[in-house]
């Protein structure tokens, strides 16, 4: 029999979060939303704000983040976060208040109320997660869907000719005099997953600062809507969103 090793707790290196509950996550095995959720738990624990923060999921795989992360949550409309969030903050300004969407929700039928709050100068933050597809309803194709990227409804690749070309709302953002800290991150190795966490934690910082508007980026796989393994999505999305999609901070007012 093998010998039980009970580890102290002076000993431990690291542990879940509280803020994050014992609900079986639905995301698929390789999805990026999990590790963002745990990134989030984590910064708000540390910055002890837990009884003052609110987070708004709107519709999309994103919709279920009130089952694991254990705050105040409030829902929205398909798109409309950013709008509810924006209310939640000028009624409790010493809240931190921050939205948590995908590409489908923030950069398409969203893009309004982003825009807007973003030119406002909200003290919020948005957490976009870009994995370039609609993962919940059936893998079509997005707004940052890549050119040549095959999807339910480009079967024969996205073509710039008829279906547009990939909406980069990030760079866009940084021309609006309301936005404070504007970054572009991903999750899928260790490295990248601190500084991640770093640029969360940074944008927090920034809104209860005051400053205005700030957007974090998540380059992230779907390895379902994609039909790959996650290894072969990870490695995917270095060969094919990154280029694309550089990561790095894009507009820090200090």
């Amino acid at each position: 029999m093998a010998e039980v090793v009970e580890i102290k707790e002076e000993n431990r290196v690291y542990g879940k979060s509280p803020l994050i509950t014992d609900n079986v996550m639905h995301y698929c095995p390789g999805c990026s939303h999990g590790t963002v959720h745990k990134l989030i738990a984590e910064v708000i624990d540390e910055m002890g704000i837990t009884d003052r923060t609110v987070g708004i999921s709107p519709v999309g795989c994103a919709v279920f983040a009130y089952n694991y992360i254990d705050i105040d949550w409030i829902e929205a409309a398909h798109g409309r976060a950013c709008a509810v969030a924006s209310a939640v903050k000028r009624l409790h300004p010493a809240h931190m208040v921050f939205t948590y969407q995908g590409d489908g929700d923030l950069s398409a039928i969203g893009t309004a109320e982003t825009i807007h709050a973003a030119a406002r100068g909200e003290n919020i933050v948005a957490i976009y997660i870009n994995n370039a597809i609609y993962g919940m309803t059936g893998g079509q194709m997005a707004p940052t869907t890549l050119l040549g990227m095959k999807t339910a409804t480009t079967p024969y690749g996205r073509d710039p000719r008829l279906n547009g070309y990939p909406y980069k709302i990030a760079d866009m953002m940084v021309h609006l005099d309301g936005t404070a800290y504007i970054t572009r991150q991903s999750v899928h190795t260790p490295a990248n997953v601190r500084k991640c966490k770093r640029a969360i934690r940074k944008a927090f910082d920034t809104a209860m600062a005051g400053k205005g508007f700030s957007l974090v980026e998540v380059v992230a796989t779907c390895n379902s809507g994609w039909k790959m393994s996650p290894v072969a999505a990870n490695r995917w999305l270095e060969e094919n969103m990154l280029p694309y999609y550089p990561l790095g901070d894009i507009k820090c007012n200090e």
